[in-house]
């Protein structure tokens, strides 16, 4: 299990990438932490998460 904004998940063997389409994430308006290390957005598909990992997302807004 993998704990993805404080909720347990079973994306474990899964990519960064697969985890923010499936949670509905624009990995263009997001920045992603994995036990505590943030993720380069270029290492998203290649980043595999594994059991244990605390994986953090942030989303970025517009507005004023």
């Amino acid at each position: 299990m993998v704990k993805i904004n404080g909720e347990f998940v079973d994306f474990s063997g899964r990519s960064v990438q697969e985890a923010l389409e499936h949670e509905g994430y624009s990995e263009k308006r997001v920045a992603v932490e994995i036990n505590g290390e943030i993720v380069p957005k270029a290492t998203y598909e290649s980043t595999i998460l594994n059991d244990g990992d605390v994986m953090e997302v942030v989303s970025f807004v517009g507005g004023g």
